[in-house]
């Protein structure tokens, strides 16, 4: 690849091709790393992608995350003496638990940690929530709304959680009806903004808008660009790929690494960012496709009783056609699950023509819908998050 001599501004640079980034950011052979791997902690990541690969960090590096994290908890509402329970997934060179642990303990703000992890039953975590009269959780939405699922089909609540600080994963309105219904006193807060071979990609406001974000001003270099052009945007409103340069990171660097989501700027001057959703994110069946940011817009559209509390699109191979299943939690005291089935069937063929014009020529089988208890809908083995969509194709 071509690149200029002298770099005036980051967007000389050609942003990020994943494929090509990941071919050379290997085990073995590695491309990408700077250095000798000789002090480091390894950690694996999705990269943005399903398959897991390896982030590195020095010593420095590392601490910068850990003070990050601390610095935004303390900022949104982490207070002296609060017990703390960390439902973060960990081992097998996941860095979330580790990175939250050592956020916790290095943090000037007295708390008392309860590291209970994200592979702890419901039953188990809810006992120690209990016993403990825990103020604080610290998870990905997944972990914490299976044990609110818990918590709901049991008859149990717990008033003394105050904050519920989640990170990994987007937390939805139907998840928020199913958190508050568990942890009526507690504020459902975003604790960070990153992953794992990104780092830091923005800070929360504390506030209503749940997606809002400050770019981090240290260092780092935050940019939404055209889908279409790659061209930087600028102005408010405009929607666009988030690219990352964190000029801290030297051992594996990130230079305008598209970090696998899509945003839009609240406020450019200030740094203020609104977060969007993945990038292109959804399924496609057939030739039809439907991204879940759309199809949870016509769920929650359809849910006039604020019943559900879980979702999740099954893309299947049935009678030799692609099929799409559709899998739903709802509140254990709703009852109308039939009458709500045919009133979204019939909202999605409405709003999407091409989904009864493609079943009508024999070209994918027809929607059906499941309903099941929220804590059967599929989370990922490694990391513990909710599957917004589940490929059960044998090839894609």
């Amino acid at each position: 690849m071509d690149l200029p001599d002298v770099v005036n501004d980051v967007s000389d640079l050609p942003v990020i091709d994943h494929t090509d980034f990941w071919s050379a950011n290997t085990v073995s052979g590695n491309r990408v790393l700077t250095q000798p791997l000789t002090e480091a902690v390894v950690l694996k990541t999705g990269g943005t992608t399903g398959a897991p690969k390896f982030a590195c960090y020095t010593r420095g590096e590392w601490s910068d995350f850990v003070a990050g994290i601390a610095e935004s908890m303390a900022r949104n509402g982490l207070r002296h003496g609060h017990r703390v329970a960390n439902l973060f997934y960990g081992g097998e060179l996941y860095a979330s638990f580790l990175l939250w642990q050592e956020s916790l303990t290095t943090i000037t703000t007295d708390n008392v940690r309860l590291p209970m992890g994200g592979a702890a039953s419901p039953e188990a975590v809810h006992t120690i929530l209990k016993d403990f009269d825990a103020q604080v959780t610290c998870s990905t939405p997944t972990t914490i709304c299976r044990v609110a699922g818990f918590m709901l089909e049991h008859g149990y609540r717990l008033p003394s959680m105050e904050i519920i600080f989640f990170a990994g994963e987007p937390v939805f309105e139907d998840q928020r009806r199913l958190l508050a219904a568990a942890f009526p006193n507690a504020e459902i807060c975003a604790a960070i903004y990153g992953s794992t071979d990104a780092g830091i990609i923005g800070s929360p406001l504390r506030g209503a808008d749940q997606r809002m974000f400050q770019a981090p001003d240290r260092d780092t270099v935050l940019e939404i660009v055209d889908d279409a052009t790659g061209e930087p945007i600028r102005e408010t409103g405009r929607s666009g790929r988030l690219i990352k340069t964190d000029l801290r990171r030297r051992l594996m660097p990130v230079l305008r690494y598209p970090v696998g989501d899509r945003a839009e700027w609240a406020d450019y001057d200030n740094r203020l960012f609104r977060l969007q959703g993945r990038h292109a994110e959804g399924v496609r069946v057939g030739p039809v496709s439907l991204y879940t940011e759309d199809f949870r817009r016509i769920v929650n559209e359809v849910d006039t009783a604020q019943a559900i509390i879980g979702m999740q699109l099954v893309e299947r191979r049935t009678d030799g056609l692609d099929s799409l299943l559709i899998r739903l939690a709802a509140r254990p005291d709703y009852t109308e699950t039939q009458a709500f089935t045919q009133t979204l069937l019939a909202e999605l063929h409405t709003s999407r023509p091409m989904i009864s014009d493609t079943i009508a020529a024999g070209m994918i089988g027809p929607l059906t819908v499941e309903w099941k208890p929220y804590n059967e809908l599929q989370i990922n083995p490694r990391s513990g998050k909710l599957m917004p969509v589940v490929d059960e194709r044998p090839t894609r």
